[in-house]
């Protein structure tokens, strides 16, 4: 038999002792009554056998003895080590020797079916087949009338329900216990079940089975030793500051499981927003910590200021004991006792041992890319392992691949409101750009891989606090290739790639634009994404003087945009048409600029080239009667010859026919007007002549 068993059978045998005293007490206190005439007419076990009490004599009566000896063995019953579940809920709540005696004869209703029957007796009342006040002020020595106040531990603790219908005395009401108590002094000790609704499951199964990162371990030594020497008995709120609501979570956990407490997640959100019902909420929940061990993880990281965060900040101060707060940033209000922490991720160098040691196939520089570029942890980490590999024998490229396809999804930012997804096609191949530009852009793409090496490997991560990221700005004119430049780096990094969409970014109400770039900007912080903000001096523009309160607000709003491209680890590219727009500042936190010319002959007469498919010609020909050298000779950027080549394709297929000369000279008439520039009809007339299709 082990310690469980023993203590349930000690638990069992003091309610036995204590149900025969209750039985006792209130027999003799039967014995002294005289049911009423009234009452002999009402349908009640009792009252039918009393007749023939009478006949064969009076009963037994209850001697002080038998009921001292009662009360002595319920009393050595308690002295067991642990003690019974009602001595110590009493010790807890601090119950009176005759609030525990009131609260035993409630669970006594539910425990012996006898006990209906005497209370019918004691109270010489047919429907009172229930406990009251009355009842016990009668029954029990000492009684305390203060056990009918609101503040007393038995109503504070709602341990007893009162049903007081009507006019009826508080006195004479019926009094029901609470099941989660009576589970509770029978020794089945589980979570209220009203409580159940309020929590959310916790993603620390993973963790618990293995130790945290150093990082993360160093943090829960931290919490733990300011809690053993925090004062006793007073409220500990622990507000975890950060992004990351798993490491946070395994924090929490860790924490608790130190503490041999059990941790229950419950999601702001769900707090009611009454106060009568988070009154009642929080009292049940404060009950419940005398109950079970265990400590609160409020998830309130995704609440804003308004009536959820009133409510949290009112559940908190009303909540004495250990709960963890999750939140971004420090909140206040939360009452005088507390501490905040700042929960990060795990360190790159420790990601990079969690993938060696999970995916012992793959080298150090694998692990490190994936470190590098991936800001993950551990439980990510470990996901993306198992379920990722590709089956049977398979490369080290090919498990290279599955992981980093795997780590694609798992940091794919959730920005479908504030950003457009593009998926990459254009390659180098596409890319026509002078020499000196596509050297630039091919030195941007390299040293995304090679970041372990030099922060990790070579020691710069050290010096280094801020600017781990590369920032990049793409200045020229609109169609000169900065949108297909991003594209090529996406694919050829194999990122997500996202266009800020700046009519969602940016609001004519303080502040909001701010909320929204900090949005953009946690959620690809993952790593998993290339930002590409284009017409950024939009977003980006320079500092003015302050003359009024909308210059001061829109100074503040730049200085903050500053900041976070600066704390911005991932690549972030921006493109600009006026790049003097942009603020100086932003050109020093830039690791590159990228000047995107205007093409000549040579680069247009290649864009022509690539500017068409060959399904559009005729079979026999490469490019149909189209002469590049003379289209060269019009004065556009690659964006418009692209556009020329979809109208011109979409002028060949109306009519049925194969691409020619005439379709494109055509279209580049409607781009020359939608651009506004002058038309020379002799230039054009000639090409016509030339190619034979006037």
């Amino acid at each position: 038999m082990n310690n469980t068993e023993k203590w349930q059978e000690s638990n069992n045998a003091y309610l036995a002792s204590a149900l025969n005293w209750l039985r006792l007490r209130l027999q003799r206190l039967a014995h002294d009554q005289i049911p009423a005439p009234q009452a002999r007419e009402k349908n009640c076990s009792w009252f039918a056998g009393k007749n023939k009490q009478k006949e064969s004599g009076s009963p037994h009566e209850i001697s002080d003895e038998e009921i001292a000896q009662a009360e002595k063995a319920m009393l050595d019953a308690e002295t067991v080590s642990p003690p019974p579940a009602a001595v110590i809920l009493s010790r807890c709540l601090g119950l009176s020797r005759f609030e525990q005696n009131l609260l035993l004869l409630c669970a006594a209703m539910e425990l012996d079916p006898q006990m209906a029957n005497l209370c019918c007796r004691a109270q010489n009342d047919a429907e009172r087949s229930y406990p009251t006040f009355a009842l016990a002020f009668n029954a029990f020595e000492q009684p305390n009338w203060n056990v009918l106040a609101a503040t007393s531990p038995l109503r504070h603790w709602r341990l007893l329900d009162i049903h007081q219908p009507g006019p009826r005395p508080l006195t004479v009401a019926a009094l029901h216990l609470d099941e989660r108590i009576l589970n509770y002094i029978k020794g089945l000790n589980y979570l209220d079940d009203r409580l159940t609704a309020y929590i959310a499951p916790l993603d620390i199964a993973d963790s618990q089975q293995s130790e945290l990162p150093a990082s993360q371990q160093t943090l829960v030594d931290a919490i733990l030793h300011y809690l053993h020497h925090a004062a006793e008995n007073q409220a500990q709120a622990i507000q975890l500051l950060g992004m990351d609501s798993v490491s946070k979570q395994d924090v929490a956990g860790a924490s608790a499981k130190a503490l041999g407490l059990q941790l229950f997640r419950v999601p702001a959100e769900l707090l009611p927003l009454q106060s009568s019902e988070l009154e009642s909420l929080a009292r049940l929940w404060q009950r419940e910590s005398y109950l079970l061990p265990f400590a609160l993880y409020m998830d309130g990281a995704e609440e804003n200021d308004g009536s959820a965060s009133q409510a949290l900040q009112r559940f908190v101060s009303r909540f004495n004991g250990l709960i963890f707060v999750d939140t971004r940033e420090i909140r206040p209000g939360l009452g005088a006792s507390g501490m905040a922490f700042d929960v990060q991720k795990p360190a790159v160098t420790e990601q990079q041992a969690a993938w060696l040691a999970e995916i012992p196939v793959i080298d150090r520089n694998s692990a490190g890319r994936l470190a590098n570029q991936f800001n993950l942890n551990l439980p990510a980490i470990r996901h993306i392992a198992k379920r990722v590999l590709p089956e049977g024998q398979a490369s080290d490229d090919d498990i290279f691949n599955h992981l980093w396809q795997g780590c694609l999804l798992n940091t794919r930012p959730r920005l479908d409101k504030l950003a457009q997804r593009i998926e990459p096609k254009a390659s180098w191949i596409d890319l026509v750009l002078p020499e000196e530009t596509r050297l630039l852009l091919h030195q941007i793409t390299e040293q995304v891989p090679n970041r372990h090496k030099v922060y990790d490997d070579w020691g710069f991560r050290q010096k280094m606090s801020r600017g781990l990221g590369i920032s990049v700005l793409f200045a020229g004119a609109s169609g000169t290739g900065k949108t297909m430049a991003a594209e090529v780096i996406a694919k050829e990094l194999n990122l997500n790639l996202y266009r800020i969409d700046l009519s969602a970014v940016v609001s004519k109400y303080i502040g909001e634009t701010e909320k929204n770039l900090r949005r953009v900007f946690e959620a690809a912080e993952d790593g998993g994404t290339l930002l590409f903000f284009d017409e950024a001096d939009a977003l980006f523009g320079k500092r003015s003087e302050v003359k009024d309160s909308h210059d001061r607000f829109a100074n503040t709003q730049v200085a903050d945009l500053l900041q976070r491209m600066e704390a911005y680890s991932g690549l972030a590219i921006l493109a600009t048409n006026m790049q003097s727009a942009l603020d100086q500042a932003f050109c020093r936190r830039l690791r590159f600029i990228v000047n995107f010319t205007f093409p000549g002959p040579a680069e247009r007469k290649i864009i022509w080239q690539k500017a068409f498919t060959d399904k559009v010609f005729k079979p026999e020909t490469k490019y149909g009667d189209l002469d590049f050298e003379r289209l060269s000779h019009f004065n556009l950027t690659g964006g418009n010859i692209h556009s020329i080549a979809l109208n011109a394709a979409f002028l060949a297929a109306q009519s049925n026919e194969h691409v020619t000369m005439r379709h494109v000279i055509q279209s580049v008439r409607t781009e020359f007007r939608k651009l506004e520039k002058p038309i020379n009809e002799a230039e054009f007339r000639v090409m016509e002549v030339v190619r034979g299709t006037s």
